[in-house]
């Protein structure tokens, strides 16, 4: 009983402690740690052999590799023309941001009104007030390039067409499209209506690498809507004849003469061509090939470590626990050209501790990679998880549990 007694009087006294030194703690706690985590791509530049000249018969071009949206290859990208249908990039963009948000479904029905049925060009005949899914009218877009369909979607989704505009060059402004203006969400020829290779890449990159289930339409050949009573033939050849192709689309006008952004993905390399203002149908397609080639024939991408890979354990001082993980914040990869992988150098700058506050995501290193002393990649090394800091009152708690764990058993 005399053993009880005295376990109880350490207890009230330790519980006394912590409710005077509970302000002074609270206190301390406030200040609020903040760090940079400004993320760069793995892959942000890559050697590349400036005297190699593919002698396209094309207004413009530019090849890209999508993951780090690396320029392998250019003529004239910056020049400013006139996109067609590839305008219909943006527009399904901006479609599949909305469904990925959850403003919108795919099942979701789209009337079609009095302006979208008569847009003419290439369309499947919607007639006044029909509706489709927005599965539907994806499918529609993407395959025919159906202006009715696109028309009827910016409609629903930005109350007017001209809203939707605005919404479509606000997007480019936001992913530095510097040399585009959108007057229209379709791409029928309007003057003031012009775009560039290179802006083209940018969008096509964008809608590829955060909605690649866009690819379930892209990739799609033949089909057919409206209980099959409407044929779909996808007006880009090369789904069909091109090994590894992903899409994307096409567009032309008597104007704008005959363009494509193609996608194709081989051994973890993905590449985007965009051709301008080719002369005929066959040779954007045959000239796209061409850069396609050129890129599969002389670059890889190399993926070196995956997200989440433990790096090592890292030492955390004055914290609730004494260690957390370090891990890498993305896939960790470079893009090369053939044959080189067996030069890049890997340097890991990592700290061997750290002091409590640690944040879930913070920043603690990197990994970097070298190719001839020149950098091709750099990916972080960030905090597994949250590692508080340990305070009096953490401490003051654990006594306390303690005691009340052995009052528990000397009863």
């Amino acid at each position: 009983m005399l053993k009880y007694k005295c376990n109880l009087l350490k207890i009230i006294y330790i519980f006394i402690i912590a409710i005077f030194l509970f302000p002074t703690i609270c206190i301390a706690s406030e200040s609020i740690y903040t760090w940079s985590n400004n993320a760069k791509p793995l892959t942000e530049t890559i050697p590349t052999n400036a005297t190699t000249s593919l002698s396209l018969n094309v207004g413009s071009a530019v090849l890209i590799e999508q993951n780090s949206g690396q320029v392998l290859y250019n003529q004239n990208m910056h020049e400013k023309l006139r996109p067609a249908s590839v305008t219909k990039v943006m527009t399904i963009l901006l479609i599949m941001e909305a469904i990925d948000s959850g403003k919108l479904s795919y099942t979701d029905k789209i009337p079609c009104s009095e302006k979208a049925a008569g847009m003419g060009g290439s369309q499947i005949w919607l007639d006044v007030r029909e509706e489709l899914t927005v599965d539907e009218m994806l499918k529609a877009i993407c395959v025919v390039s159906a202006n009715d369909c696109t028309v009827a979607m910016a409609e629903y989704l930005a109350g007017s067409e001209e809203a939707f505009v605005n919404q479509m060059n606000a997007k480019a402004k936001e992913l530095g499209m510097n040399d585009t203006t959108f007057k229209n969400c379709h791409g029928i020829d309007e003057d003031g209506h012009v775009t560039s290779a290179y802006d083209i890449a940018l969008m096509s990159r964008e809608l590829l690498t955060k909605h690649p289930s866009i690819t379930k339409y892209t990739t799609i050949y033949m089909d057919s809507l409206r209980d099959g009573k409407s044929s779909l033939v996808n007006t880009n050849k090369l789904v069909r004849n091109y090994k590894g192709a992903t899409g994307l689309k096409t567009g032309s006008t008597s104007v704008a003469l005959y363009n494509l952004s193609a996608s194709a993905t081989r051994n973890d390399l993905s590449l985007i061509a965009v051709i301008m203002k080719a002369p005929t149908s066959p040779i954007r397609f045959a000239e796209a090939q061409k850069l396609l080639d050129y890129g599969f024939n002389n670059f890889e991408y190399k993926k070196l470590a995956n997200e989440n890979d433990l790096i090592k354990e890292i030492s955390v001082d004055k914290g609730i626990e004494n260690s957390v993980n370090a891990i890498l914040e993305n896939d960790s990869g470079v893009l090369i050209q053939k044959g080189q992988n067996k030069d890049i150098v890997q340097s890991v700058q990592l700290t061997d501790s750290i002091n409590a506050p640690v944040y879930a995501g913070q920043v603690l290193g990197n990994v970097t990679y070298s190719l001839n002393g020149n950098e091709i990649g750099k990916v972080n090394i960030v905090a597994e998880k949250s590692v508080e800091k340990n305070t009096a009152f953490n401490m003051i708690e654990h006594v306390f549990f303690n005691w009340l764990s052995l009052l528990r058993y000397s009863k």
